[in-house]
């Protein structure tokens, strides 16, 4: 056993929502049916075994699988360590900064945008932005992460002057236009902008998938599975070959049970075909590929009726995308570098 894991004990201490952590512990005590020393034990030797944060236990769903099973996922540690390896710190900013990323991927974005600079100089590019079909823009904080400073606004009502207004009181500095998914996805869950999770890595000079899933929105205007303290919005596995959903949804929240229909359209899951599915592909390849310099990005994907166009690109992708797409990496990513990992 790596002896620098303790070193990540304190961090995950500090970390971790406990409020959650306790809800999540006290459901799992109660469904295996043993003590609280018991799980407490487990989820300590599986902390150390494999650089897992406490949250992890029960996020991945860790306390049902035996240890060859859990062995297949990487851990925030393990995530944490790999993606600095294939991400390093200086290649990172046009993931990170949502304007850098627009511009660097103008090709691939599908949609028209403008800075809260850009809004204040330009008054048709403002009102080409806020008077649209929909009533609705996207307003973000460029360097927000998961979703946290992202929301969608209506228009309808507001002026150019309001809606900066509304910006500069909230630490948003981003307008983009909102992008209408396609009919299909519409049908599955019309609340949000339902995006497809792809993650590709690039390597020996060329781009791979390993995984994809669809975030979906229960009855909220964004689709993030963060929201509603992980129980909000679920996701739900994709098969790479045939585009189609291959499993039930899951919630982060390891209380809720899986989703076989939508709860709100009432539209099977396990089957959907995701609309454009092969040149949904091929976009994360060519935006991977049009950043070969970070070799390991979850793309944010959205299909519309005229196509896919790419939302964004994360250079620390969630650990839990193994989960929702069915699939543990650990075994793959130690192929990818020769590095010593933890």
């Amino acid at each position: 056993m790596e002896l620098r894991r303790f070193i990540y004990l304190p961090y995950y201490l500090l970390r971790t929502p406990w409020g959650l952590f306790f809800t999540f512990f006290s459901f799992v005590k109660k469904k295996k049916e043993i003590s609280g020393i018991q799980l407490f034990t487990d989820l300590f030797k599986n902390a150390l075994k494999y650089n897992a944060a406490p949250l992890d236990y029960f996020t991945l769903r860790l306390f049902d699988l035996p240890p060859k099973e859990r062995a297949l996922f990487a851990c925030t540690g393990f995530m944490y360590e790999y993606q600095l390896k294939m991400n390093p710190l200086k290649d990172r900013s046009v993931l990170q900064d949502k304007i850098a990323f627009l511009i660097h991927f103008k090709d691939f974005s599908g949609r028209k945008w403008a800075t809260i600079k850009m809004l204040k100089e330009d008054r048709t590019l403002a009102e080409e932005l806020i008077r649209n079909p929909e009533n609705k823009v996207v307003i973000k904080n460029a360097t927000g992460q998961a979703g946290k400073q992202v929301r969608v606004i209506d228009t309808s009502n507001l002026n150019v002057e309001q809606v900066v207004d509304l910006m500069e009181k909230n630490g948003f500095n981003l307008l983009e236009a909102y992008v209408v998914q396609h009919d299909d996805l519409m049908r599955l869950s019309p609340a949000a902008l339902n995006t497809v999770r792809i993650v590709t890595q690039y390597n020996d000079g060329q781009a791979e998938v390993l995984l994809a899933f669809i975030r979906v929105s229960v009855n909220l205007s964004i689709d993030n599975l963060s929201a509603g303290n992980y129980g909000a919005n679920f996701g739900a596995p994709i098969d790479l070959k045939s585009g189609k959903i291959s499993g039930p949804g899951m919630y982060i929240d390891v209380t809720k049970a899986d989703e076989y229909y939508h709860p709100v359209t009432k539209v099977s899951l396990v089957g959907f075909q995701i609309p454009l599915w092969n040149e949904s592909i091929d976009l994360a390849k060519k935006a991977a590929n049009h950043t070969p310099q970070n070799r390991s990005v979850g793309w944010d994907v959205a299909v519309t009726n005229q196509g896919p166009v790419l939302i964004e690109g994360n250079h620390n992708w969630n650990y839990l995308s193994q989960l929702m797409g069915n699939r543990g990496l650990r075994k793959e990513f130690l192929q990818y570098t020769s590095d010593s990992l933890t």
